[in-house]
């Protein structure tokens, strides 16, 4: 069983106890997207919380984001504060339920929230709702792993170890640009769909 279920995260909006929210896009991914140029690829946020990644890929026209949440509240706040965004593109759901085929998929704060045993399915599900040559593209926590989390760490080693097969891992350095509370604990990682 899942402990870190619909019930828990509700309990965490609820709460407030949402520290993982910074309030606005993390840099590294901003700058990230900032520089795609084709903006009719589909795009992926999974475990999307309030969402401002996808704030800023509609805000610079892109045409065809979908995000994803186990919790409603997530998705309610941001359908109050992006109020143009198409309804139907909002998803309330299981991310392992979930179906659909995507050019680019951005990871923030949604892998560290798992259960750790649930990585190599993480892995697989995210191969699976690529398209050829799709991408894998975010920000990866890096400090030890331990039974305390969420937020739950790792290594750029566990990290080669987790994508490789599946995936070419093009970048997977530590970010020169997080947030303070985060500085040397970010890897930004760009893994891109094998075949």
């Amino acid at each position: 069983m899942n402990k870190f279920d619909a019930t828990f995260w509700k309990e965490r909006y609820n709460t407030n106890t949402t520290g993982w929210d910074i309030g606005h896009p993390t840099i590294p991914i901003q700058k990230y997207i900032e520089q795609l140029a084709d903006k009719s690829i589909s795009i992926l946020i999974p475990g999307c919380g309030n969402a401002y990644e996808a704030e800023l890929l509609h805000k610079l026209g892109f045409e065809n984001i979908t995000i994803l949440d186990i919790t409603k509240q997530a998705l309610e706040n941001f359908s109050q504060r992006v109020t143009s965004f198409p309804k139907e593109h909002l998803i309330c759901t299981d991310f392992f339920k979930h179906k659909g085929q995507y050019d680019l998929i951005i990871e923030h704060t949604f892998f560290c929230a798992l259960d750790p045993k649930l990585r190599n399915d993480y892995k697989n599900k995210m191969h699976q709702l690529l398209n050829h040559n799709g991408k894998l593209v975010g920000l990866l926590f890096d400090f030890p792993l331990t039974e305390e989390g969420p937020p739950f760490g790792g290594s750029i080693e566990e990290y080669i170890a987790t994508f490789s097969k599946l995936f070419t891992i093009k970048s997977l350095k530590r970010a020169y640009n997080s947030i303070k509370p985060r500085e040397g604990k970010e890897l930004f990682a760009i893994f891109e769909k094998n075949t």
